[in-house]
């Protein structure tokens, strides 16, 4: 491979894959691989919904045929043809959790089945999708060899350099941050690092396993779920105490090695899944993890927290709880970001109308359509006009809420809750 040039597939064009596809495709031919058609025609048109690439650069990038070797550019494409005379298959597709919070590997296996049937002599698959220690070699080789008769390192080679994207983050973009990488022998492994060192300005980090490196990206989000959790624990207890946890934090922040957690709602496709996936590992060997489970469940369970404390506010301020008219601000599971999936949001919104409360969600990033798609329920795109409403509560930090005094349009009585920290204490009823 080291005399070989490189001709790029990424196979799934999500949060991870298109911005990785484009940083690629300025030095090399790319071809971005999706089974979703619409996506595929959207971003051909330029156009990414998730607003993590600029319709310029995508613009800049796309070419209108399959790239040959020696050029660059990006073809977006869902024709398995496409990408057949690729040598490097980078996967990068959702690696979710099912509805009891097992692993669900279907999408790595569906990616690798396709990859599998158009894999050849000295080819290199590197996966980016984040899993347990082990689901590389264990799980993934497997299928490549068994649907394309080859011999893994012997006739192909594996990487694994796991996704460090932060959906929203206009500065720690792909080329920005630090990548480790990693692969199935020590020259794939030099192969691969040299890849992503071409075009990752901040460096890579070579990994002496591809098992260390699956076990490093599990646990960076890990770490941050249980510090999150930590904080939400001392949320929990400062509020019996009467003491606002966004003072202690200042305080205790100015200890220079102080770790600056908030406490919130932890919801997205990493650290509030990934976890699991460790859990799941440690349990197989036959360790029952604590720690990490502990600070999933009490993060799982800070959505109905926070809308219990809201309603307690309510009766307080002497509001009728049933038939409130509330105004919930931000449905996405992040600030500044389109996607809704797996958002803790809906968690309060569940149980709020539990109380029979009338909650209408306005957020201006959020499609009314992707919300019904996943949750059933109805949202807006524009603020409400001419309504006056009981209480409000912020969820989601969005930066179009931050300068607005929404005390113009809550009652006098009325409570306003802020879970994100982030308004102006003078029109905060409570926080958390």
């Amino acid at each position: 491979m080291e005399n070989t040039p490189f001709s790029i597939a990424v196979i799934g064009l999500g949060y991870v894959g298109l911005p990785l596809a484009v940083e690629f495709s300025k030095y090399y031919p790319v071809v971005g691989f999706d089974i979703n058609k619409r996506r595929v025609g959207e971003l051909n048109d330029c156009q990414d919904i998730t607003l993590e690439v600029d319709s310029p650069l995508l613009q800049q990038v796309t070419v209108k045929n399959v790239p040959q070797v020696g050029e660059k550019g990006l073809l977006c494409s869902f024709n398995i043809d496409d990408i057949k005379s690729c040598n490097v298959f980078i996967i990068t597709v959702p690696t979710p959790v099912d509805k009891n919070n097992r692993p669900d590997l279907t999408p790595l296996y569906k990616a690798s089945e396709t990859v599998g049937k158009i894999l050849k002599k000295g080819d290199y698959v590197i996966y980016e999708s984040t899993v347990y220690p082990g689901v590389t070699e264990d799980e993934c080789v497997p299928v490549l060899e068994k649907i394309s008769g080859l011999k893994f390192n012997s006739d192909f080679f594996c990487g694994y350099s796991p996704e460090r994207i932060n959906p929203g983050d206009k500065l720690h973009t792909v080329a920005k941050i630090r990548k480790v990488t990693s692969g199935s022998t020590p020259e794939a492994a030099e192969t691969v690092d040299a890849l992503y060192r071409s075009i990752i300005t901040a460096g890579t980090f070579k990994a002496s396993s591809i098992k260390v490196a699956e076990a490093a990206k599990v646990i960076e989000n890990s770490q941050r779920d249980i510090n999150i959790a930590f904080v939400n624990e001392l949320a929990k207890i400062f509020n019996k105490l009467g003491i606002d946890t966004h003072d202690v934090l200042e305080a205790s922040g100015t200890k220079w090695n102080f770790m600056p957690f908030k406490p919130g709602l932890v919801g997205g496709h990493c650290i509030g899944v990934d976890p699991y996936y460790l859990a799941q590992k440690a349990q197989e060997v036959g360790y029952h993890p604590e720690i990490i489970l502990a600070g999933r469940r009490l993060n799982d369970g800070m959505g109905a927290y926070i809308a219990n404390e809201f309603v307690k506010q309510m009766i307080k301020n002497d509001i009728t709880v049933k038939g409130a008219n509330v105004l919930v601000l931000g449905i996405t599971f992040k600030e500044n970001c389109t996607d809704v999936r797996n958002t803790k949001v809906i968690d309060i919104i569940s149980e709020l109308k539990s109380y029979d409360i009338d909650v209408t969600v306005y957020d201006p990033w959020a499609k009314p359509e992707d919300v019904a798609h996943e949750y059933g329920i109805t949202t807006t795109n524009t603020l409400p006009a001419d309504i006056s409403f009981d209480s409000l509560m912020l969820a989601v930090s969005h930066k179009e809420f931050l300068d607005t005094d929404w005390r113009k349009i809550v009652k006098p009585s009325g409570v306003i809750y802020d879970v994100k920290g982030c308004l102006n204490n003078a029109m905060v009823t409570a926080r958390l």
